[in-house]
């Protein structure tokens, strides 16, 4: 199957998620899949960006993604430097999906949410975006 559509995937579980590997699977299915996830917990950190600090950026073998990096920031720099770097190769991305978060974002969590400014940070840049949770901490895929 010859596959048009590529997307960008993050979240704010880390790189090393279950769900971030779920939802990459489900993806390359239909889509070639670039994952800009960070190296590490960042839940509840809202829409912020790194300004004091470089970001390092690494690539990271993930099984069914096209490529994957991780990065030393917030959701929303990922998504902010994955569109960058990818649009730098090449790579028209398409829509950009966050998650798969492991908890609910509902009403005011979502002002909190990594997860959803990691989608949020995909519309600023005019794509459309996802923000995908699963109401469990501990869930079963």
């Amino acid at each position: 199957m010859e596959v048009f559509m590529k997307v960008l995937v993050t979240n704010d579980d880390g790189i090393q998620a279950e769900g971030i590997k779920h939802l990459t699977t489900a993806l390359a299915s239909v889509a070639e899949v670039f994952v800009f996830a960070p190296d590490s917990q960042r839940s509840a950190c809202g829409h912020g960006i790194t300004v004091t600090a470089p970001i390092e950026v690494k690539e990271y073998d993930m099984p069914n993604a096209a490529r994957a990096w991780t990065v030393s920031g917030t959701p929303a720099d990922c998504v902010k430097l994955g569109l960058r770097i990818l649009k730098d190769q090449g790579i028209d991305v398409v829509f950009v999906f966050s998650g798969i978060n492991h908890g609910s974002n509902l009403g005011t969590d979502t002002l909190y949410s990594g997860t959803v400014s990691g989608a949020i940070e995909g519309v600023i840049n005019g794509l459309p975006s996802f923000a995908v949770s699963v109401n469990a901490r501990n869930p079963e895929y």
